[in-house]
């Protein structure tokens, strides 16, 4: 029943091209091809219209937040839950709930909203750059190497149809959702921190980590030193950062919001911190790293959309990895 309800609406809201579209030539790093656009129709309505009742569990605040009135948003439930062939609500006189199958589709529901919104966005942008107003957007957290991200501006700026690129700057887990929303055109991510599912992706670095700790701290005069040797410095928890859904994991450390807010703790000696080696140029001289052996290794990659069909974005990504120098690059 979920995978029919899904099929439905999407087959009602998105409509992909049959053909691939056209490869650009000579862009082999973009490996899958950016495949056409996308033709609009207007049987997102229903879903946005139960999406809105979903969520408020009243039609009255659901027609209010709609700005629609209550009897024709009533009459499209109605509607959609015939074409899907289930209730997906459960009404009385005095209260709205869903049904198992309402639960399913409106989680369902909320990703094929935002995959619609994301590719308007995304269409937008697109013709800005037909209209002569082009431009990429490129998304990092603050705390990213900023010899990479420099150095793959200007190389990116030498080139002949190089276009403006706007860097947004983001705290951490934050780039997945922009770029999935399409509020950026490319990402630069971090494994094994970020996750690159749904995109495509470049490699372009890999990198060890420190330990970041207060300048004339035992640890900071070692070589190197152990994860075993951090988890056993009594009263200096890892910090939690944020999960994508902007929650915290649980754990003893202080949530940090930003790299900013984490070597002030690290300064103040409230917490240590494991990092990206790259973070050694952002230390000032009261902070010193030392090397992890047995931390993971940080891989920043570049990663786009994979139905872009940006010509700027493929530059873009073909400038990085010849700027990668890594092997078969």
């Amino acid at each position: 029943m979920t995978s029919v309800i899904v099929r439905s609406l999407m087959g009602t809201m998105l409509l992909s091209d049959p053909g691939s579209g056209p490869r650009p030539i000579g862009w082999a790093s973009i490996p899958s091809g950016y495949r056409s656009g996308v033709r609009w129709r207007d049987g997102d309505r229903e879903l946005r219209y139960f999406v809105a009742v979903a969520e408020e569990l009243h039609f009255g605040r659901a027609a209010q937040r709609l700005g629609i009135a209550q009897p024709p948003l009533s009459r499209a439930i109605q509607r959609l839950e015939r074409r899907l062939g289930a209730a997906l609500l459960d009404r009385t006189s005095h209260t709205v709930t869903l049904t198992e199958v309402g639960s399913v589709l409106l989680a369902e529901g909320r990703v094929a909203l935002d995959a619609v919104d994301a590719a308007e966005r995304r269409t937008r942008r697109a013709a800005r750059s037909v209209t002569g107003r082009p431009g990429l957007a490129l998304i990092t957290k603050a705390s990213a190497s900023r010899e990479l991200l420099a150095g793959l501006l200007d190389a990116y700026a030498a080139e002949p149809d190089a276009v403006p690129v706007d860097v947004i700057l983001c705290g951490p887990s934050e780039q997945q959702r922009l770029l999935r929303e399409g509020r950026a055109d490319v990402a630069l991510l971090h494994r094994p921190f970020d996750s690159t599912a749904g995109f495509h992706t470049e490699e372009l670095s890999t990198q060890g980590q420190v330990v970041v700790r207060p300048s004339g701290h035992p640890l900071t005069v070692r070589a190197h030193v152990h994860m075993a040797d951090i988890t056993a410095l009594p009263g200096l928890p890892l910090p939690r950062g944020p999960d994508p859904d902007g929650t915290y994991p649980p754990g003893p450390g202080p949530q940090v919001r930003d790299h900013a807010q984490l070597l002030q703790l690290v300064a103040l000696g409230r917490a240590c911190a494991v990092s990206p080696e790259s973070c050694r140029a952002q230390l000032h001289g009261d902070l010193a790293a030392v090397p992890v052996l047995d931390a993971p290794a940080v891989t920043t990659v570049i990663a786009w959309p994979p139905r872009s069909r940006s010509r700027a974005v493929a530059d873009l990504v073909r400038t990085a990895t010849r700027l990668s120098g890594l092997p078969g690059k």
